[in-house]
């Protein structure tokens, strides 16, 4: 791959627009508001703004249940109001990338409202299934929000198939009519002057032919006939000869269950035309056998592992997606640092990961600052489709007595913890709006926010800047080569980067303790340099490194 791809050296900042800024005072985020704060992005020194779907929606999935690829939902404001955006990012230099949600639409758009009606042209534009409303379902495949992936529909006397909530059917891929209308939407974005696309699960629009069964004992059940299913290479080669080809754009593949060997298949220079892959892999290493709602504790070591298996599959042939936190998963600094005592400095420290391994680093609104998880003392107040599908089974089941005996779990992995509002300030509800917030605020705002962190020289943010800084004055960040060191420790990250004569090594410890690391690499020459660190050190640089909890360093040798 050409080093010079503009995405390579970016810094990107993901806005969920319903809990970023709200200027009408209806409790929801809005486009205006994200305007209002472009200047903000811009004082923090990102590249690229990734935007959450702000496309017409009934939200029974926060957006992404599309009802209309091409009109705003009004709670967001108008395509002008849009329109404005990418005008006033463009203006500064900064780019726009639009979620690309392709695998399923609303129940309420336009194709899946006719289909349902058996009207000839969208009769299979989705996946149908003979069958009574008492049967068993066509197979026994499990959604990913829980439960069967299958639905009857009473209009149409028939299942149809999604993989996510029961109003986001996923449309059939198989139809050639299908794809020529997600191909002409792309197309009609790219040519309103967006920069790239984030694709939703993107790795899911290939089914096996015959839909057979799934293997129960294999996890999620059918996975194996929905995810890099058959059809997927040539479906996404198509896209690239249709609409990213001859592009000047960045593109980005959320992808499940992908590994990094996998991943040269759709992000090397000789296939799969995308420029980076979301996957999964390390942000499963504090999930037990029964998945996503079966917590335990992190394992550096596996951490450490899957990280390094990235950085080397993709070191010649690819190029890595670097984030800790998104729209989907809890705030970083509450899953691998600590949100309490060490909310400062752990924050800091996974950003110091974030900014020095070779990739994108994508920050998600709030990251910045440090925010935490948060609480729900009610279910009522879960806002999440996919945490709610789960307390209900849980509780229905023998596994739980009570909500409060389920809420630890809740409180630590529902993606609610990263929706709440961002907060911008010490001021009612954080200065996210006037009105009632759609979710609640999280209590510690009035200490964790924008503004004080500003005004603070030693906030989290205040880090962020310097390594942005840092990214953007040297290649050997962005370009350098990786090498793992001490692959053995229990506490400590530790790793060299190399780019001719440039050479860093960094130092994290990502646990409580204060632990002694030797690094023989650091007495090479005489005084190496602190580049950056989240602690004043209190030591002249030697073989031998007494660490802080939760101190990171970077040194330039």
């Amino acid at each position: 791959m050409d080093d010079d791809q503009w995405w390579k050296e970016a810094v990107v900042y993901q806005v969920y627009p319903r809990s970023f800024n709200d200027t009408n005072g209806d409790g929801i985020g809005d486009i205006p508001g994200i305007i209002e704060k472009v200047d903000y992005l811009e004082d923090l020194g990102v590249d690229v703004v990734w935007l959450n779907p702000v496309y017409e929606s009934p939200m029974a999935d926060n957006g992404y249940d599309i009802a209309d690829y091409q009109s705003i939902h009004p709670e967001f404001g108008t395509m002008e109001d849009w329109e404005r955006l990418l005008e006033e990012l463009h203006d500064r230099d900064m780019r726009l990338i639009m979620d690309l949600v392709v695998n399923h639409t609303s129940d309420e758009h336009e194709w899946f409202v006719k289909s349902r009606k058996g009207h000839e042209k969208y009769d299979d534009y989705y996946y149908w299934a003979e069958g009574e409303p008492d049967d068993d379902p066509p197979n026994n495949w499990e959604s990913l929000f829980g439960g069967s992936a299958w639905s009857y529909d009473d209009e149409r006397g028939e299942y149809y198939l999604h993989l996510f909530d029961k109003k986001q059917p996923d449309i059939n891929w198989r139809n050639e009519d299908v794809r020529d209308e997600v191909f002409e939407m792309m197309n009609w974005w790219l040519e309103k002057g967006i920069d790239g696309f984030r694709m939703d699960v993107i790795n899911l629009i290939s089914k096996t032919e015959s839909l057979p069964d799934g293997d129960p004992e294999g996890g999620l059940t059918g996975a194996e006939h929905f995810i890099d299913g058959p059809e997927l290479p040539n479906y996404l080669d198509e896209m690239c000869e249709r609409v990213l080809d001859d592009r000047d754009v960045m593109t980005v593949g959320e992808m499940i269950g992908v590994d990094a060997n996998t991943a040269r298949n759709y992000v090397s220079e000789d296939s799969g035309g995308l420029s980076m892959l979301i996957h999964f892999e390390h942000m499963e290493v504090d999930a037990g056998d029964g998945g996503k709602w079966d917590i335990k504790e992190f394992d550096l070591l596996e951490l450490k592992r899957i990280l390094t298996d990235w950085q080397e599959s993709l070191a010649d042939d690819g190029w890595n997606c670097l984030y800790f936190n998104n729209h989907d998963q809890p705030r970083a600094v509450s899953r691998f640092g600590d949100d309490e005592e060490y909310r400062v400095e752990s924050a800091k420290m996974l950003a110091t990961v974030l900014f020095t391994l070779q990739g994108t680093p994508f920050i998600y609104q709030g990251q910045e600052i440090g925010m935490t998880n948060t609480t729900f003392e009610d279910p009522s107040e879960i806002q999440d489709v996919e945490a709610e599908n789960y307390v209900e089974m849980a509780l229905e089941s023998d596994e739980y007595d009570s909500y409060e005996e389920l809420r630890p779990v809740i409180e630590y992995r529902s993606r609610d913890n990263s929706r709440t509002p961002m907060q911008w300030s010490d001021e009612e509800n954080a200065g996210f709006t006037e009105g009632d917030p759609w979710i609640g605020v999280t209590e510690n705002y009035e200490d964790v926010n924008v503004e004080a962190a500003r005004d603070d020289e030693m906030s989290v943010w205040h880090y962020y800047r310097s390594l942005i800084d840092l990214r953007s004055e040297r290649d050997v960040f962005v370009h350098g080569a990786y090498e793992l060191l001490l692959p053995d420790h229990e506490e400590v990250f530790a790793y060299r980067r190399t780019l001719g004569d440039e050479e860093l090594i960094v130092v994290c410890n990502f646990f409580d303790g204060e632990p002694s690391v030797e690094l023989p690499e650091l007495i090479r020459v005489d005084t190496p340099e602190l580049l950056i660190g989240n602690y004043s050190v209190r030591e002249a640089a030697d073989s031998k490194i007494n660490l802080r909890p939760y101190e990171a360093r970077v040194y330039e040798l």
